[in-house]
């Protein structure tokens, strides 16, 4: 909802936390609109994500304080050892999208976010090469073409992240870049890049993963969405998915089902992030409904 404020937490478990959040919550007013909570019991920790409205209801101009909320929450999250953050749903996150020749993701994400599926603003594609460019245009997107090899990584890579800080991007996308980042580069965004790929690592490694994993007569594909970390295709998975096949199917039919799986999980990813619905620890995920 674009009328409300979302709150991220977590901490140590231990008893009355719910209550001590709902209460001030209630306390300064506000309309609970969804609350989700986890735990962790071997590691003994907690996860919550509160939902509420910014405005009593459509009867009334009366808003909700969250300047207020902030400073009065924040002594209680030092008490309780908490991490949180506090986010508004009327400021939309500003994204970019890298690709390379691949454009099957950046057209379903570019189709949803017209369509208002992705709540966020786009100020910039970057690709090293010119494929995306047309699709750039046809969604009136700046885009910019910077092309990369082993001599001139960093050079690219310095040039990108100046591009990033001038469109204050805060999320990246890797719709089907296939180049490596950096840690150089990928420590400017901690949990703030996501990735896809498909799920046949590490078993099937190298160009052309769908051609090995036909030969060895696989019966399930999949694809994989994912934080990017300076671990290569290492980081805290957000979404996966598989689709089962038979003898019947050649590489072809793999690699069409394989793109169609790594869309899905792609938009979900970055739909679920954009509404503020994960929290990171270790290298794992809560990704809350």
């Amino acid at each position: 909802m674009k009328d409300s404020a979302v709150l991220l937490i977590d901490c140590p478990d231990q008893k009355g936390l719910v209550a001590r959040v709902s209460t001030l919550l209630y306390e300064r007013g506000a309309n609970i609109l969804h609350a989700d909570q986890h735990q962790d019991h071997e590691l003994g920790l907690f996860f919550m994500r509160v939902e509420w409205a910014l405005a009593d209801d459509s009867h009334s101009s009366q808003s909700f304080d969250l300047e207020a909320f902030n400073e009065s929450f924040a002594p209680l999250a030092r008490e309780l050892g908490m991490r949180w953050k506090l986010t508004s749903g009327d400021r939309r996150p500003r994204m970019a999208l890298f690709c390379s020749q691949y454009l099957h993701c950046m057209a379903d994400l570019l189709y949803r976010w017209r369509a208002g599926e992705l709540e966020c603003e786009i100020p910039l594609i970057i690709s090293n090469h010119r494929e995306v460019e047309t699709l750039a245009a046809f969604y009136g997107i700046p885009f910019e073409h910077i092309p990369v090899s082993a001599a001139t990584h960093a050079e690219a890579e310095a040039q990108q992240l100046e591009l990033l800080a001038q469109h204050e991007i805060e999320l990246v996308v890797l719709a089907r870049y296939m180049q490596i980042l950096s840690p150089a580069f990928v420590v400017n965004y901690p949990a703030a890049i996501i990735n896809v790929h498909h799920s046949f690592l590490p078993a099937f490694t190298g160009a052309k993963p769908y051609h090995a994993a036909h030969a060895r007569g696989v019966k399930l594909i999949g694809a994989t969405s994912h934080y990017v970390t300076e671990v290569l295709d290492d980081g805290p998975i957000i979404e996966q998915d598989v689709a089962r096949i038979s003898h019947r199917d050649q590489v072809e039919d793999l690699v069409e089902r394989g793109r169609d799986l790594e869309r899905i999980v792609l938009s979900r990813a970055v739909r679920w992030h954009l509404d503020r619905r994960i929290l990171c620890y270790g290298n794992k995920t809560v990704v809350f409904d």
